[in-house]
């Protein structure tokens, strides 16, 4: 089987690189250099564009930021619908609203090709682990077949229902994950400012009511959690833009359906004023910085 990997940043290489050590072929395209160089180390094959890419594959996986860069690779002037061949199948894991890739999946069918939409769970630490949650809209035949190339990136590969399905469980449960990792830097930074040492604080919540991923796996806090971003001063994670993106979506989706959100728009100001303070590309969880206080 061959498989098109599009988007190798902080989330996509690493998914790559899981799906390399399984044994399978992966071709690959990124816009950044140093993201091709880590692919092509690890084993895989690069390409000057996603339908160079494409042209080969059985599977096109894509990992890319925003809807506008899903509906390029896919529809534009170079995209790879133009290229696949009749049976192919694409699963699109970027965090997108449900329309496009509804929209984008149609076009598929109509030359034979499935897609579907496949967004993540569990940050660049699942990535880097293959214990990824992935939440899938297709149907239940499709479903099987992409549970077979997902397995090798993900510990948890859930039917959420058709397509754009996926893409629902996904943008709430980012809802969930913006406010809870807000809530956590609100506690770790008020426990250190009241006096209690944060790993002691930490070793509480985590065996309390408190405990969630964000306290866990990927507390804000340095030192706290192994391998989290806080420990490398927030790099190389999941971007506080993206984060305000994702948040974006769900408010906007929020508002189609006249349902009430509103810790969301809270944190979404928070996350805002992050990115606007120049910290865009940081890790979500660097959050912590607005409530620390900044010295005279």
């Amino acid at each position: 089987m061959n498989i098109a990997f599009i988007g190798l940043g902080n989330m996509g290489g690493k998914m790559a690189h899981n799906l390399l050590k399984a044994g399978l072929k992966v071709h690959g395209f990124d816009l950044s250099e140093v993201a091709i160089a880590h692919f092509t180390e690890a084993g895989g094959i690069a390409h000057a564009n996603p339908q160079a890419a494409a042209e080969q594959a059985d599977v096109v996986i894509t990992m890319l930021p925003a809807a506008k860069h899903v509906k390029e690779v896919y529809l534009g002037e170079n995209g790879v619908l133009a290229v696949l061949k009749k049976g192919s199948l694409c699963i699109d894991s970027s965090t997108i609203d449900p329309q496009t890739i509804k929209d984008i999946a149609v076009v598929g069918a109509e030359q034979g090709i499935q897609v579907c939409d496949a967004p993540v769970s569990g940050g660049t630490i699942g990535a880097q682990a293959g214990t990824l949650t992935f939440m899938v809209g297709t149907d239940l035949n499709t479903f099987e077949q992409v549970q077979s190339v997902l397995k090798p990136m993900g510990k948890n590969i859930v039917h959420c229902g058709g397509v754009g399905a996926g893409q629902i469980a996904k943008i709430c449960n980012n809802l969930i994950l913006g406010i809870s990792m807000a809530a956590v830097a609100e506690g770790m930074a008020l426990g250190a400012k009241l006096g209690i040492d944060p790993q002691a604080l930490a070793g509480v919540i985590n065996s309390s009511s408190g405990r969630c991923w964000s306290s866990e796996v990927c507390n804000p806090w340095p030192g706290i959690s192994a391998n989290a971003p806080a420990g490398r001063g927030y790099s190389d994670g999941f971007a506080t833009q993206l984060m305000l993106k994702d948040l974006g979506l769900a408010i906007e989706a929020a508002g189609q359906v006249k349902q009430p959100v509103l810790l969301g728009g809270l944190v979404q100001q928070l996350y805002q004023q992050l990115c606007m303070q120049g910290n865009a590309q940081l890790d979500f969880s660097s959050i912590i910085q607005q409530y620390l206080a900044k010295e005279a």
